[in-house]
């Protein structure tokens, strides 16, 4: 062992000490500080670009952002606050945007006289920036000059310089950049990915204007998004698809020791709550302590009222937090001066004071709101007792779908074809519509690693309906009981999972997609890490079957079946199949082109690169799959023009 030291040592000297300098360590290890280099990596950069103009707009001096991807992939994001600073610094002797664009950890949010609150406190934003882009130019107008620097990864070009007279009297500063092709997997940036954070913020910071253009099409792209009433629109814009249980948004506020907190939350008739959390801009995904101190005053002050217009009389228990929660949707934002955010990532806030602060001002604000409009605090404390009742009704159904042991074979359901396989990593279960499907798929599968659950009919659609009438149906139960993770915030287990991969197997026809998108809600709703961690799959049988002679091949698209019977010589002698159900398929014919995993297509389910694509999935389960009609009709209006009739069978 000595020995081994010995040598270790010797190789291990002040050569291979290695010191980065400037923004050379970003380059050496961008994913430190972006996060990676795939898509989230690239449209992080223009986001940390946005949060320093977002600053600018939270001290007062902004209102208005304008990001643009221009022709080439280049970015640029201009806003009209103060400009940063061009005069000299006085420690690093050098112009102050020259110091911000080229040092790690320099900037005003340090300096409570510069921002009082911020989103950017790690002071890497804009420098991380230029030194991951090919080039990067800044303009700085301030005064009656207009200032500018240009950059190659990172290291000027030049002295900054004075490009002319203000003439415009504007302020403000424009950075434009191009990300490096040699630190990203690809430059292509996603318009809906940015756009999406640029309406989050437009709702978070009520009155700014956000504006997202994109001129890289034929047709440029341009959206602006204001909105004055800041998150009370935030909600509205949440429950736009769902049957509201009172006409508007419940508005509390409060600042205390230069904490600020608002909320905004509405109650509707379904079963889901939507609790979206923000500190400084930054949406807070893990909660933190704005998020406890909030559900914790939450449930004490609706519990108080509903004692107290004796409401509770005849029930024997306390209304539980997630009862008085069902069918909240909550947007709860702070700002604070020093957040405090656990991990790197910045997912969850972790100041102490903030719960005292955010759970006295829901106490206080929201049993004042109750006392003056009773009928809405009726209407929400009846909507938490039926949550109740049925919570009580679900706890028996999950006993009956828990699996209890991996040993205990006899409580998976009778009609799943198991795999011997018992390794969840490698096992596989398709969801198959029909029992003639099924009965094909497991003729056709590789027993080894592949399951098969035949499905009969529509299961129930869980988004108009509660937990315990879900477990009631016996197809849910079944999928459920198949797959071992149970349901719910508090008894879903994802190490329970059974197999790794969920593929949905159903028919190219439209009964076919709607079996799919019923077994999709199920999963998104009652288990949807399944969704989140890329165990969801869906399965793409071909269409047509184009053979001559012995030559066959199987089409996915009326493009592909055309091209397969030009290659066969013409339409002459060419058999064309097309296949209106897994069911027409022999056993063979499903292995090869369906579940082979050598020559299947596959896709994955996933809710996108960012964590704001969730409240657009949201609205889509709701509005597709909810009680109102009328949202319904008009997506259908909208979109009508884009759906592939042939792809139907229409």
């Amino acid at each position: 062992m000595d020995a081994m030291r010995s040598n270790g040592a010797e190789n291990y000297t002040a050569d291979g000490i290695q010191v980065l300098k400037g923004l050379e360590a970003v380059r050496k290890r961008p994913a430190m500080y972006i996060g990676g280099t795939g898509p989230r990596g690239l449209h992080h950069l223009v986001f940390e670009v946005v949060d320093n103009a977002i600053d600018e707009a939270m001290a007062g001096f902004c209102d208005k952002v304008l990001v643009t991807i221009e022709e080439d992939n280049s970015v640029c994001v201009l806003d009209n606050g103060r400009g940063i600073p061009v005069d000299m610094h006085k420690t690093e002797h050098k112009p102050a945007l020259e110091v911000v664009m080229t040092s790690l950890h320099a900037g005003g949010k340090f300096d409570k006289d510069a921002y009082k609150v911020s989103g950017g406190l790690h002071g890497v934003g804009v420098s991380v920036v230029n030194a991951l882009s090919t080039w990067c130019k800044v303009e700085v107008y301030r005064g009656d000059k207009v200032y500018g620097q240009d950059y190659q990864r990172g290291i000027p070009t030049g002295a900054m310089r004075i490009l002319g007279d203000n003439d415009q009297a504007l302020s403000g500063t424009k950075v434009t950049f191009l990300a490096d092709d040699t630190i990203f997997d690809e430059v292509e940036y996603n318009f809906d990915t940015l756009a999406l954070r640029m309406r989050e913020l437009a709702f978070l910071n009520a009155g700014i204007t956000m504006t997202m253009e994109d001129k890289r099409s034929k047709k440029p792209q341009r959206v602006d998004y204001k909105y004055d009433g800041g998150i009370t629109e935030f909600v509205s814009w949440l429950v736009e698809a769902k049957e509201l249980i009172h006409p508007k948004p419940i508005y509390l506020r409060e600042e205390r020791d230069g904490v600020e907190c608002e909320v905004a939350m509405q109650y509707t008739h379904t079963y889901n709550e939507q609790i979206y959390t923000y500190t400084n801009n930054i949406h807070t995904i893990e909660g933190g302590t704005h998020l406890s101190g909030f559900k914790a005053a939450l449930t004490r002050t609706i519990n108080n009222y509903a004692a107290g217009a004796g409401l509770l009389k005849k029930e024997k228990v306390s209304l539980s937090g997630d009862d008085v929660r069902e069918g909240l949707n909550c947007i709860i934002t702070t700002r604070v001066p020093e957040p405090q955010f656990e991990g790197q990532t910045k997912t969850k806030l972790g100041n102490s004071e903030v719960r005292g602060i955010v759970e006295t001002m829901v106490n206080s604000a929201l049993s004042e709101f109750f006392e003056e409009h009773p009928s809405v605090a009726r209407k929400i404390c009846e909507k938490a007792i039926g949550a109740a009742r049925s919570r009580e009704a679900a706890r028996r159904a999950k006993e009956l779908t828990r699996r209890k042991n991996a040993l205990e074979s006899s409580n998976l359901p009778g009609k799943l074809a198991d795999c011997s396989n018992t390794d969840p990593s490698e096992c596989e279960i398709y969801l198959v519509e029909g029992d003639s499907a099924g009965g094909s798929a497991k003729q056709g599968r590789d027993r080894a690693f592949q399951a098969i659950l035949p499905l009969k009919g529509k299961i129930l659609n869980v988004e108009k309906a509660r937990l315990d009438k879900a477990l009631s149906n016996e197809e849910v139960k079944t999928i459920i009981t198949a797959l071992g993770t149970g349901v719910g915030e508090e008894d879903f287990d994802l190490s329970r999972l059974r197999y790794h991969r969920i593929i949905i197997m159903t028919d190219a026809d439209v009964d076919g997609s709607h079996i799919r998108t019923l077994i999709l809600t199920l999963l998104y709703r009652y288990m949807s890490p399944l969704i989140r961690h890329g165990y969801v799959y869906i399965a793409e049988p071909p269409l047509y079957r184009v053979s001559k002679g012995k030559k066959e091949f199987y089409a996915h698209s009326e493009t592909e079946r055309d091209a397969y019977i030009e290659e066969l010589g013409g339409s002459k002698g060419v058999y064309v199949q097309r296949y209106k159900g897994l069911g027409e398929m022999n056993p063979e014919q499903l292995w090869e082109t369906t579940m082979n995993p050598e020559t299947r297509t596959l896709t994955r389910v996933h809710l996108g690169e960012d964590e704001f694509h969730e409240q657009e999935a949201d609205r889509v389960f709701t509005m597709l799959m909810g009680e109102l009609v009328e949202p319904r009709r008009k997506f259908i209006e909208d979109n009508a023009s884009t759906v592939d009739l042939e792809q139907l069978d229409i």
